[in-house]
């Protein structure tokens, strides 16, 4: 139980259920930061090459832990228990024998659909799922393999701010009516009406909520001039959009939890006439989390939705540690390493209420 006063929270140690550490420099210098504050997480898995295979997965999880090894060293810090999560990126090629081995591997958690164009590196995604994939959807519904699903289409006639409504109505509902076992996960929610849909759908399905979409509308993208450090995809909505989601998180229903979607970009990547989609939150995502929870008093309900929910639905019990959170400013910096170039992270030069205290 999440022991909540003024100055302090202590909760379970959270998991993240949707986060890119990308690979070489990038993987190493942004690791500990997730690392330092989640016992586990959900690892995307497109890369160039993507992570196509259980090899693949595996020699990618050995990257990320020797990667957190080194950076702990060289930070003087204590190595944190930390276990990549591993997924597969789904094509329209993935064998149903392939989500098998996954599935046996011990390592893979969750096979990725990214709609072919729909965000950062997803040129190889699916082109039709129920058309291509029939198979190896089959093979993950017996297995209990979940499906992390990119919601948005990607049809150039319909508006991006719609593209996730649509989605659910010519993707969402078919796959579960043919599927209707098939765990499924709705990864960095944005709308109300995916708020809904998740609520209402029958069958094992659950939703993943990033701290940008609880704290700012589409707004922020504007705000006295062009913010690209506020670009992501699926992109910030309206404020009715932002609400229903923040009534979404701290509702207590046990099918949305914490997912980051934490996505780390050079500064030069995301300030450039065609700059790419991704917030960076990992360095301050359980504080940029608090204050969503405490800006509705919710800061109770915090611990399910970040300790408790996503464990449950994946078939694995809580962390055994903790993670303390005191209420105490805590100033963004304006720009971060990653790698020989530097990332500035979402909110730069704001100063959240909470920062990490102890994680234990």
């Amino acid at each position: 139980m999440a022991a909540v006063t003024p100055a302090r929270i202590r909760l379970t140690r959270p998991d993240d259920w949707h986060l890119h550490l990308r690979d070489g420099a990038v993987l190493h210098s942004v690791v500990l930061d997730s690392a330092q504050q989640f016992g586990r997480a959900i690892v995307m898995p497109n890369l160039k090459p993507p992570v196509l295979t259980t090899e693949d997965a595996r020699a990618y999880r050995e990257r990320i832990l020797a990667a957190l090894l080194q950076a702990s060293e060289q930070a003087g810090a204590q190595v944190p228990a930390f276990d990549p999560l591993m997924t597969l990126y789904l094509t329209d090629r993935t064998s149903p024998d392939e989500i098998r081995r996954a599935r046996d591997s011990g390592f893979v958690y969750g096979v990725k659909l990214y709609p072919a164009g729909a965000t950062t590196h997803s040129d190889a995604g699916v082109t039709d799922l129920l058309g291509q994939c029939q198979a190896t959807l089959a093979a993950m519904q017996d297995c209990g393999m979940p499906l992390l699903v990119h919601g948005e289409v990607t049809d150039p006639a319909v508006d991006v701010f719609d593209r996730e409504a649509v989605f659910i109505e010519r993707v969402m509902q078919p796959l579960r009516r043919a599927f209707p076992e098939l765990k499924v996960v709705f990864e960095h929610l944005t709308t109300a009406d995916g708020a809904a849909y998740v609520t209402q759908a029958e069958g094992p399905i659950a939703a993943t909520l990033t701290p940008q979409h609880l704290l700012y509308n589409r707004n922020a993208l504007f705000k006295g001039g062009l913010r690209p450090h506020w670009y992501c995809l699926p992109v910030l909505k309206r404020e009715t959009h932002r609400l229903a989601l923040l009534e979404a998180a701290t509702s207590g229903n046990p099918r949305f939890f914490l997912g980051t979607d934490s996505a780390p970009h050079p500064r030069g990547a995301k300030e450039q006439d065609c700059g790419c989609a991704g917030c960076y939150t990992a360095r301050h995502a359980m504080a940029l989390y608090a204050t969503a929870f405490e800006s509705v008093g919710r800061l109770d309900r915090l611990e399910a939705f970040a300790s408790l929910n996503g464990p449950a639905f994946y078939g694995l019990a809580p962390n055994s540690g903790t993670l303390t959170l005191e209420r105490v400013a805590n100033p963004i910096p304006q720009e971060l390493p990653l790698g020989d170039d530097v990332i500035v992270p979402l909110a730069a030069g704001e100063s959240l209420a909470w920062r990490i205290e102890a994680a234990a």
